[in-house]
């Protein structure tokens, strides 16, 4: 399927030539060409010939989804400051324009000079999902670059992927070079200092001894290097290097003090419509609330707080460079950081009579009050309100860690309701271990209250909410990690059982929408994240077959991820439901166990039978150690305010004034 025949031994160019005259008179066929067209607030263009390094990075989406992508932000600003790197941004291209391109022999290309990604250094890919996977196929296959990491040779790109999850890299183990666990800021100034190297040294060794440097840091895995031995079962026996001077485990890596990582200063400011736009500030990282569901609660700890002055400074000069009228204060659980009351009452007041609005884009029902309720709303504009209970009834929840009672949340919505918010999204998730219809029956109960108790605390019937149902999937390093997958047709019949119990009493049902997944994309997102290398043929025939976009629920195709298990999995002795529906024990080797995310594997194997006990378990910042094994195998504390500083005044930074179109 690929486009080009380039000879493996060709050197990649001292300057790369810009497609665009290529592209161009192609995009006036396709839908939206201006996600192709660069030259974005932010965006930047750095002299080919100057650099030593460079690195095209891609959030394997489409350019609505994937601009606004944080992790992806940070690395190209952090990259770019540094006068000898050059960073450039490539997204995944529609399937109308991946055609054109295919006919025409123009290839993967980034948006910023619109140069072929082949002629980079280094190819970085984010994931934040699994099911972006065959839209790295595409790309690596119109960059003219081959499939399979064997098969490439000095003059293609490292592939390095990155995001949640790189901390399972195995199914895409054949398509990588190099995985990254957990943060991204240190980690590829680490590498790009060793690609540097390796060149002014005259490239000794070629790519496998590029590689091998990386490997030898303990933080960058690289697959090549480790060979995987199957029991008759079709079980692992072992992950094992291949060759001596590799580690036997790869650490994750830890930014511990975010002031010194102010990013993005200068973020970018889409030229088309995008999922979020908003100048967002990560205001802390990490969690350690325990719900036993959650990967990137897991995977990120310890918490890790930005102060309160930095995130002043930050939204300043962010606004001021963007003129974005929405702040986003993101966090996995942002109304949790210590000084979040004086941090929102601070921008609140300095953006009072401006259009600037703040969102908590992450709020937990029992940290939300009418404090926070009153700054969010202060001048007036009231953004989205997204609350999280997970699990319809109390026992299930129990099950998950997520200890938030019907009292809690009807409080709470009604706190949001009589401050103006006319409108909540509660989330939920179906699937979950040990779940029952009657837990998932409970979630009609729960938005049936809500509406009642907003209607008699405002006296007005202009009162909704949206149900939103997820499907669970067991995700790596967590305590589900061993846990069964419920079968599509299950959920779907709870789904529909649920719908008919919200519109059972219409005067209620009316008022509440309801939204959800069905349970095919779950499945095959389980089969991505909890899979093995085998999984790679899967993944490649589904690409070979079609396979776009899976993450968009008009794209994707469960019937072609069945056949394409079927096809390719009996070869090895197992099949979908072998990685899907079956429950793990103990002692099982996990494709990911050579694979250190700090968290002790007895800790989480404990955990997942005290979520069998529907046992809870505290909040660990502010009770004594569970012994999680994150802060002594990572040398690394929990870091938490408050620092007893105030938001304002703030400082002038340059002269700064109010985000144009700010004043009133």
């Amino acid at each position: 399927m690929g486009i080009m025949s380039v000879p493996s031994t060709t050197p990649r160019p001292v300057a790369a030539n810009s497609v665009w005259p290529r592209l161009e008179p192609l995009l006036p066929q396709v839908t939206k060409p201006i996600q192709y067209v660069g030259g974005e607030l932010g965006a930047v263009v750095k002299d080919w010939a100057a650099a030593t390094v460079r690195w095209a990075l891609m959030y394997p989406d489409a350019y609505e989804v994937g601009l606004p992508n944080q992790g992806v932000q940070i690395l190209y600003e952090v990259l770019n400051e540094l006068p000898d790197v050059l960073a450039e941004r490539t997204y995944a291209v529609w399937p109308d324009l991946e055609k054109l391109m295919r006919a025409h022999g123009v290839p993967q290309f980034t948006v910023d000079a619109h140069r072929p990604v082949r002629d980079f250094d280094l190819f970085g890919v984010s994931f934040a999902t699994e099911l972006g996977y065959t839209n790295l196929l595409t790309a690596i296959d119109l960059a003219g670059i081959p499939l399979l990491a064997a098969d490439r040779t000095d003059a293609d790109p490292v592939i390095v992927a990155g995001g949640h999850a790189a901390f399972n890299p195995e199914p895409i183990a054949d398509f990588i070079d190099a995985a990254v666990l957990g943060d991204g800021e240190e980690a590829v100034l680490e590498i790009t200092t060793i690609v540097r190297e390796w060149k002014a040294e005259g490239r000794p060794g070629g790519r496998d001894e590029l590689l091998l440097r990386l490997a030898r840091t303990e933080s960058v895995y690289v697959p090549r290097f480790y060979d995987v031995d199957y029991l008759p079962d079709g079980r692992i026996q072992r992950v094992v290097p291949n060759r001596a001077d590799v580690p036997f485990r790869v650490h994750k890596r830890t930014t511990m003090d975010l002031d010194a990582w102010p990013y993005p200063r200068k973020p970018l400011v889409p030229l088309a419509e995008t999922v979020h736009e908003r100048y967002a500030v990560e205001i802390f990282r990490g969690c350690t609330r325990g719900c036993r569901f959650c990967q990137a609660g897991m995977i990120t700890r310890p918490v890790r707080e930005r102060s309160i002055t930095t995130v002043g400074q930050m939204v300043q000069q962010g606004l001021e460079f963007s003129g974005f009228h929405e702040v986003g204060l993101l966090s996995l659980s942002s109304a949790d950081h210590s000084e979040i009351g004086d941090m929102c009452s601070g921008l609140a007041e300095q953006y009072q009579g401006t259009n600037v609005s703040l969102s908590l884009p992450s709020t937990r029902v029992d940290a939300f009050n009418i404090e926070l309720a009153q700054e969010l709303s202060r001048n007036g504009r009231r953004t989205g309100l997204t609350f999280a209970p997970e699990g319809g009834s109390e026992r299930i929840r129990r099950v998950i860690n997520k200890m938030v009672s019907k009292d809690d949340l009807i409080r709470t919505v009604v706190t949001a309701y009589t401050n103006g918010w006319r409108q909540v999204k509660l989330y939920f998730m179906c699937g979950l271990p040990t779940e029952t219809d009657a837990d998932v029956l409970e979630i009609a109960d729960m938005a049936h209250e809500v509406i009642k108790a907003g209607r008699a605390a405002t006296g007005s019937k202009d009162i909704r909410c949206t149900v939103s149902i997820g499907g669970f999937v067991p995700k790596p390093h967590t305590p589900f990690q061993w846990a069964a997958m419920e079968r599509p047709e299950v959920i779907d019949g709870r789904l529909k059982l649920l719908k008919q119990a919200i519109n059972a009493d219409r005067s209620l049902g009316r008022a509440i929408g309801f939204r959800y997944h069905d349970g095919e994309p779950s499945l095959i997102e389980g089969l991505l994240s909890r899979g093995d290398r085998r999984v790679g043929a899967v993944i490649r025939r589904v690409w070979e077959n079609g396979g776009r976009f899976d993450g968009w629920s008009e794209h994707f195709s469960y019937q072609r991820w069945v056949d394409a298990a079927a096809e390719t999995l009996p070869a090895f002795g197992v099949d979908l439901d072998w990685y899907t529906t079956r429950e793990r024990d103990e002692l099982e080797v996990l494709p990911w166990d050579h694979l250190d995310s700090g968290l002790d594997k007895d800790w989480l194997w404990q955990d997942w039978q005290d979520a069998l006990s529907e046992y809870e378990q505290d909040d660990c910042r502010w009770t004594p150690c569970f012994d999680c094994g994150v802060c002594p195998a990572m040398d690394t504390e929990i870091q938490i305010g408050p620092t007893g500083r105030k938001l304002l005044p703030l400082t002038p930074v340059n002269g700064l004034k109010l985000p144009t179109g700010a004043q009133q």
